[in-house]
């Protein structure tokens, strides 16, 4: 998984109910685009994110 800032990482729900999380990356702390990254997320969290099977990195 690769990502530049300014893309965006959705991460599915892993349980019912719950819903998919998405965000800005604002920092790739990886060589070359790879993890970890630092995600501002819509609800304003901003967290280090090390993504799962259940992550996509959409490119702008």
């Amino acid at each position: 998984m690769k990502a530049t800032v300014g893309d965006r990482l959705l991460v599915h729900a892993n349980a019912v109910g719950e819903r998919d999380r998405t965000g800005v990356i604002t920092e790739v702390m990886g060589p070359d685009g790879t993890p970890p990254f630092m995600v501002e997320f819509d609800d304003g969290h901003t967290v280090l994110v090390f993504p799962g099977p259940d992550a996509l990195v959409v490119h702008k």
